[in-house]
């Protein structure tokens, strides 16, 4: 009997984003569609700031980056949800639902580090100009990417390591259309009162550390363009607006999944798709359409 532990349950049942067969047909072409444009999208962004000099540059360096784990994390869940359309019967795998926990995790986590570095370069490009070269120089940037993916895969691997064993006896049903830990922590069977305050902290002082930096990050450029410069609002708004909105749209979802979950199931799961599937979309989007350097790089192409 001791032995009996998640081999109980090999699967788990996903119950999806709604029952309607009707419903089901049109949000997979509608989530088709965002999926292909994403990962077009980033894919495009990144080939770009790859091929043209002109955006060999720090920002377009972490840009890049962005797009990339944009590209990677959509791929985590939107694949599956889109092909479970086409299922009557939701299932995935008790090691695939780990998997997607570890790697949502794991890019999410790089993703909040990852703004923070880009918030710092913005703060280094308009607070120090004049030592902008010397402090994000090519290590730098490195070295602020590759600090962006440990922290992540540290981050993920303290939260699976919590959940990874514990014993899943039944019920097997998941109310979403992917794993993540506030559901699978529900399954299990034993108190894991203790356990979700142990996961909320881990991700609770990533994300509240990494908003505080961005807090001060972007709070030092508006008060040094404003005293700085005969037309600071105009362009501390345009400096920091695209920033501050991806901020908004990546910490605004995780805030109320991970940190304040409201227990609302419609909540819920717009908020999970609004994360899985439209940030990824939006953020490229929001950096580059507001950037003349990115447009005049694909006029280059034309």
């Amino acid at each position: 009997m001791e032995e009996v532990n998640q081999s109980v349950v090999s699967e788990f049942i996903i119950l999806g984003l709604c029952d309607s067969w009707e419903l089901q047909a049109v949000l997979l072409v509608i989530f088709s569609l965002l999926y292909l444009i994403t990962i077009l999208g980033n894919i495009f962004i990144v080939l770009l700031i790859i091929s043209d000099l002109h955006l060999h540059s720090p920002m377009y360096f972490l840009l890049a980056n962005l797009s990339f784990i944009d590209f990677c994390l959509s791929s985590v869940t939107t694949p599956k949800m889109i092909t479970d359309f086409l299922k009557e019967k939701k299932t995935i795998s008790f090691g695939g639902c780990m998997c997607q926990v570890f790697f949502g995790h794991f890019l999410g986590g790089g993703e909040m580090v990852l703004l923070v570095s880009m918030a710092y370069d913005r703060y280094v490009a308009i607070c120090k100009p004049l030592h902008y070269s010397s402090i994000m120089s090519r290590r730098t940037c490195i070295g602020l990417v590759l600090t962006s993916w440990i922290i992540g895969f540290v981050h993920s691997i303290s939260q699976l390591s919590m959940i990874i064993n514990l014993p899943f006896c039944g019920p097997r049903e998941l109310d979403s259309f992917f794993c993540d830990i506030p559901l699978v922590i529900k399954l299990a069977c034993m108190d894991t009162y203790i356990l979700e305050m142990l996961i909320n902290a881990d991700s609770g002082v990533l994300a509240t550390t990494c908003f505080i930096l961005l807090l001060i990050s972007y709070s030092y450029i508006l008060i040094t363009v404003l005293l700085h410069s005969k037309d600071g609002t105009s362009k501390a708004l345009s400096t920091c607006t695209a920033h501050i909105t991806v901020v908004v749209l990546f910490f605004g979802p995780c805030i109320f999944i991970y940190l304040w979950p409201l227990s609302i199931t419609w909540v819920d799961k717009f908020l999970a798709v609004f994360y899985a599937v439209i940030t990824p979309l939006l953020n490229p989007a929001i950096y580059t359409l507001r950037n003349k350097e990115i447009k005049n790089a694909i006029k280059r192409l034309q």
